[in-house]
């Protein structure tokens, strides 16, 4: 299967594109609609071995609670299958109504944030241009800032072709992708290509192929193309990244990784390396869960996030100053 096929199917977390029915005849009750979103996520959700949760306990544990509820109490047991379906701590296991959408943030709640946006926009953004998805500034030093808040929007080859050229004298670049969410992976494949010279394999995928927790097909390479961003950067660049840099941008982090002359600083990145699917339950609301796992150029999942070169969690908010920020430039000034 081609990659770019996946990537328009659901990368972006609201896009509900690819919704699949479920296999098979089931009772629009309380029950049925448990068991339809049990079974979907046992036969085709690819990451309980990361997560070690025993799926069938929960469902054990969860079903008395299902079985009491009045069949017209659909808040209760809107909110029952949320709570078991948060148990896999995964962004990217959600469940959508009419009326709300679960969600997961176990993942990162604990965490330092090690993010203040109104320190960055007023500090550091005082004067700053819009290229695509992405803020961009040079600050003093001769050092370009950019902050790419999502992967909903692109950051396309016109856009770093002036970027680049606003930045013809900086010694060093930052790439902020902190609270970066994710959104289409394409976008996030485009940037990372201008700091590469040429085509080159930057992590490998499988899918679901079989209804068990390990039937998967074969590792195939993800192939990063340099024909999409034609420009190239080949100074300094500093990607800072936190707890809540999910989904596409954290595997935007990953592949920075093997880039010439790239520091990662900040937190740990969020994760999030599955590629979500979703399914209907017989009552019209749908599952949204991860069905291809994501692996680095190491073939190491990135599903749990990926560790900085320079760990920054003792993150203090002041008046005038980002830290993460600063230690970019110190290591920027220091090569």
């Amino acid at each position: 299967m081609n990659i770019k096929v996946i990537i328009a199917c659901i990368l972006v977390p609201t896009l509900m594109a690819c919704t699949h029915q479920f296999d098979g005849v089931v009772e629009n009750t309380p029950v049925g609609n448990m068991e339809c979103l049990w079974r979907t996520l046992d036969q085709k959700y690819c990451y309980f071995e990361e997560k070690g949760v025993d799926w069938q306990q929960v469902h054990d544990q969860y079903l008395p609670s299902v079985k009491a509820l009045d069949e017209k109490d659909y808040l209760g047991l809107f909110d029952t299958l949320s709570s078991m379906i948060n148990t896999l701590q995964d962004g990217h296991v959600n469940l959508y109504s009419s009326f709300d959408i679960s969600t997961c943030n176990s993942w990162y709640k604990n965490d330092s944030v090690n993010w203040n946006w109104q320190v960055v926009r007023d500090y550091y953004l005082k004067d700053y241009r819009i290229a695509g998805g992405a803020y961009y500034t040079t600050l003093p030093g001769n050092i370009g800032y950019m902050y790419v808040s999502d992967f909903e929007t692109a950051v396309s080859a016109s856009n770093m072709y002036y970027i680049l050229t606003s930045w013809e004298l900086c010694k060093g670049m930052i790439i902020d992708v902190r609270n970066n969410g994710g959104g289409n992976m394409d976008y996030a494949y485009r940037l990372a290509a201008t700091f590469f010279d040429a085509d080159q394999t930057v992590g490998y995928w499988q899918h679901k192929n079989g209804e068990g927790h390990n039937n998967f097909s074969n590792l195939e390479p993800q192939i990063l193309h340099k024909e999409d961003m034609p420009s190239t950067w080949k100074r300094k660049v500093v990607v800072l990244c936190n707890r809540r840099t999910y989904s596409a941008a954290n595997f935007f982090v990953s592949i920075m990784r093997y880039s010439t002359n790239c520091c990662i600083i900040g937190g740990r990145s969020g994760g999030g390396g599955g590629m979500p699917l979703s399914y209907e339950l017989p009552n019209g609301w749908l599952i949204r869960f991860s069905s291809i796992r994501m692996y680095d150029r190491d073939k190491n999942s990135i599903e749990n996030g990926i560790e900085p070169n320079i760990a920054k969690t003792d993150y203090q908010v002041t008046q005038d100053k980002d830290e993460i920020i600063e230690e970019a430039i110190k290591w920027i000034n220091s090569k």
